[in-house]
């Protein structure tokens, strides 16, 4: 039988954030320390999904106050309580749709003041900073950018409406891992991301394939429905579980500074299914935001609180465990990279996520995949190689915005190694 999921939720008031979730995560910290929970994977077990944990009841309402006896004064002003909560709610959402259709027209405007083609020289007439090909060890596949739900500032733009990537099929992934398998390229990992992921009836299938090829498999979700509706499906891949990770999105440790950033009623879902994964023993990864006036420290303290009090098996204090991602913006001024920057910064170009990936789209509308350098590049017809990997392997030219931000200045990677 599968482990049961932990019924118990977090109770702490989404208005005590910053300092206060910083100061109880301190001491859950201080407790659990910074060695690792990951658990052990055992032997393979035949097991049956436990269901993800529902969220804590509500509070009673003015309505069952008023049934249950409870004077007309104490009735009357838990309803003004609740049309005031009504209104806070209904306007947090209004301002966030407001901020994420701002962005969108902002980036829209972006792209077509954008010269076409990707530029050798820098706008002062430097010669542009390359990445080469180091050897292929990562190989991600976006299996669609449509998602259950639409954060704000999303780089891809996801959202239950963002078909600009098509659905990836199972026999098209098979054809990628069979080319990986001829050329003898040197793929240690395949991940898996979108939109969301599990947004794709055939993700199990592409999973099970890539797990069944010996290679470690990293998937990119939510964790929320989409994923909740395949918990049979992914408990079959327990006995390939030390080689395949989630990598689950918690922007911050704190309810309401996450659905700022996802939407209201987002929270809840994605813990559940966090639970669940712990619960059944996989190996677990999270990834959060540096969008946050807290200092990374203070980021990591909070997510450890968070982990001990929810018996998540994830070291916050470990950077490959709890990935906390730069901030990238498109109208944001970033300075060009060129070639003397790699000196000037200390910076192996080598260390560089193009340097070691490639990522497979399919457009919309499009007969057949195309091989593009990275996770973070997959609008720009600019970028695009081709259909075939073997004609990916050619020097990648930083002209985007996202290599400056997330990669060359942010230090960040998409990539588990």
């Amino acid at each position: 039988m599968a482990k049961k999921v932990s019924k118990k939720a977090s109770t702490k008031s989404p208005k005590k954030r910053a300092k206060a979730g910083t100061r109880t995560a301190k001491k859950s910290a201080k407790k659990v320390g910074t060695k690792s929970a990951k658990k052990s994977v055992g032997a393979p077990s035949k097991r049956t999904p436990t269901k993800p944990t529902k969220p804590p009841a509500t509070p009673i309402s003015a309505a069952a106050a008023e049934a249950s006896g409870t004077t007309p004064a104490a009735v009357k002003e838990m309803r003004a309580l609740e049309a005031a909560r009504r209104a806070t709610q209904q306007q947090v959402e209004k301002d966030r749709q407001d901020r994420i259709a701002e962005y969108r027209s902002s980036l829209a405007s972006k792209h077509k003041k954008r010269p076409p083609g990707v530029m050798a020289l820098t706008a002062k007439g430097e010669p542009r900073a390359t990445v080469a090909m180091a050897g292929m060890r990562t190989l991600w596949f976006n299996t669609g950018s449509l998602c259950n739900i639409a954060c704000s500032n999303c780089y891809i733009e996801s959202s239950p409406s963002n078909d600009r990537l098509a659905y990836l099929g199972a026999d098209e992934v098979r054809g990628y891992l069979d080319e990986v398998g001829r050329e003898g390229w040197p793929v240690e990992e395949i991940g898996f991301t979108g939109g969301e992921p599990f947004l794709n009836r055939e993700l199990p299938d592409m999973l099970a394939d890539a797990l069944s090829r010996g290679y470690r498999v990293l998937v990119l979700t939510n964790a929320m429905k989409p994923m909740q509706r395949y918990l049979d499906r992914v408990l079959a891949l327990e006995p390939h579980a030390a080689a395949l990770t989630f990598r689950v999105s918690l922007d911050h440790y704190d309810r309401e500074a996450h659905e700022e950033v996802r939407g209201a009623g987002t929270w809840e879902p994605a813990m559940a299914g966090l639970r669940w994964l712990a619960a059944n023993s996989f190996s677990l990864a999270v990834a959060g935001r540096l969008l946050w006036p807290e200092r990374e420290e203070e980021l990591r303290t909070g997510f450890a609180g968070l982990f001990a009090a929810e018996k998540i098996p994830v070291d916050a204090f470990d950077p490959s465990r709890l990935i906390l991602f730069p901030e990238m913006d498109l109208q944001a001024d970033v300075p060009e990279i060129t070639t003397r920057c790699w000196q000037i910064l200390g910076v192996d170009p080598a260390t560089m996520m193009c340097a070691s990936s490639r990522m497979i789209i399919k457009r919309k509308g499009a007969a057949a995949p195309a091989v593009v350098p990275c996770t973070l590049l997959p609008y720009d017809p600019a970028f695009e190689f081709g259909r075939r990997l073997a004609d990916a392997m050619r020097p990648v030219k930083l002209n985007h915005a996202f290599c400056a931000q997330f990669c060359v200045l942010g230090g960040a990677s998409c990539s588990a190694s």
